[in-house]
């Protein structure tokens, strides 16, 4: 691996106002021999409907984990999505990332019954069909920086990869993801302002007003109570983990291996977790305060991937106006919004003494995959 590849995304200038985002300036094109990783369930909305979006979540937040371990942690560009993700590495990393790809979907179907959709495109296939990937870094807070995709290319892959092109087959039965360090202990209170609104705005076509329209909508959220804020140290709690723990053991578990003793490992730091978080105590370099402030600084509720993504805790009255402004430029974006009432949470934690540790965020009742569908609905009764 040349030094290039190892600097080109670390190199990239960082923003700190999301006010920024549709800004082209802040965009670098990826290079020439780098490849797009996408995955995605398969009947999300299934799963949705039987109660399993904690499991679809961590799915597709267990692709970046999976992905991150096996680059040793370097830093990659990468989106979270809900029932999946994208992600973009270098020509060196490819085959790396294509065998963690390959193992989550292995992962995916034998421990929770979900099949999991993965595949890798080069970037210059991508080009050839006239898009592009380009990509920018977001600071959610000093410690966290978000990657920023557009130009198209993400959008393209997507189609083209649910068309059945550049398909991965999973790896070999009993393969598993080095899914360290990741975790979904974390409960979120109900929405302090009414509502957890899960927002998807993408251009139709390529509509040159569209960037217009995202500044605004951003501008609206922005001004919202607490900024739209899901994630907030007062929303933060650690409640009955039953069903984090029996998946953060899954992610953990190796064939053959003991599941009770997982399971009461996961119980154990839950539980130091708690009495850490509840008595603000400290131990050596680890502040529970300063880590707890960190897990809702450094929440990812807003990105752009080719469009604008959003979960934001609002009142209905906000969301009403919200929506009422989207459907006024419905000549120049497509939206999908979904309600619920509370936001839900998978962390990759690597070191608990790093404090830019990530944290996904999505709407507990479907989140992204319902305003996904709810998008593909307007678009048929067009």
């Amino acid at each position: 691996m040349t030094n290039d590849d190892l600097d080109f995304y670390a190199a990239i200038p960082v923003f700190d106002s999301f006010a920024d985002v549709m800004k082209p300036s802040r965009y670098r094109p990826l290079p020439e021999d780098w490849v797009v990783g996408f995955s995605d369930v398969v009947g999300s909305t299934k799963a949705i409907a039987q109660g399993r979006y904690k499991a679809v979540n961590m799915v597709g937040a267990g692709v970046i984990a999976a992905v991150a371990n096996a680059l040793e942690r370097r830093p990659f560009a990468f989106v979270f999505g809900g029932d999946g993700a994208s992600f973009a590495v270098s020509a060196a990393d490819a085959p790396l990332a294509a065998e963690a790809l390959k193992a989550m979907a292995v992962f995916a179907q034998e421990e929770l019954q979900i099949d999991l959709r993965v595949a890798t495109v080069p970037v210059a296939e991508v080009r050839a069909a006239g898009r592009d990937v380009r990509v920018a870094r977001f600071a959610a807070s000093e410690h966290c920086a978000y990657a920023m995709f557009a130009g198209g290319g993400l959008a393209w892959v997507e189609t083209a990869v649910k068309g059945g092109a550049h398909l991965l087959a999973p790896a070999a039965p009993g393969a598993r993801p080095d899914l360290s360090d990741l975790s979904c202990r974390w409960s979120v209170a109900p929405a302090a302002h009414g509502i957890v609104l899960s927002l998807i705005v993408v251009s139709r076509g390529d509509d040159a007003r569209f960037g217009a329209l995202v500044e605004e909508i951003v501008a609206m959220a922005m001004g919202a109570q607490d900024g739209g804020r899901p994630i907030t140290l007062s929303s933060l709690a650690a409640r009955w983990p039953g069903q984090a723990i029996a998946l953060e053991s899954a992610a953990q578990a190796i064939p053959g291996q003991s599941r009770v003793k997982l399971r009461l490992a996961a119980w154990t730091k839950f539980t130091l977790g708690v009495i850490f978080h509840k008595l603000k105590l400290k131990a050596g370099s680890f502040d529970a305060v300063a880590y707890a402030s960190d897990v809702a600084d450094n929440a990812d509720f807003r990105k752009f991937d080719d469009g604008l993504r959003m979960t934001l805790d609002c009142s209905a009255e906000f969301a009403d106006a919200l929506e009422e402004r989207l459907k006024a430029a419905s000549d120049i974006a497509e939206y999908g919004a979904f309600r619920q009432d509370h936001a839900l949470m998978t962390c990759f934690v690597p070191s608990i003494t790093d404090r830019g540790h990530v944290h996904f965020v999505d709407g507990a009742g479907g989140g992204y995959a319902m305003a996904a569908q709810a998008m593909k609905m307007r678009r048929a009764q067009a």
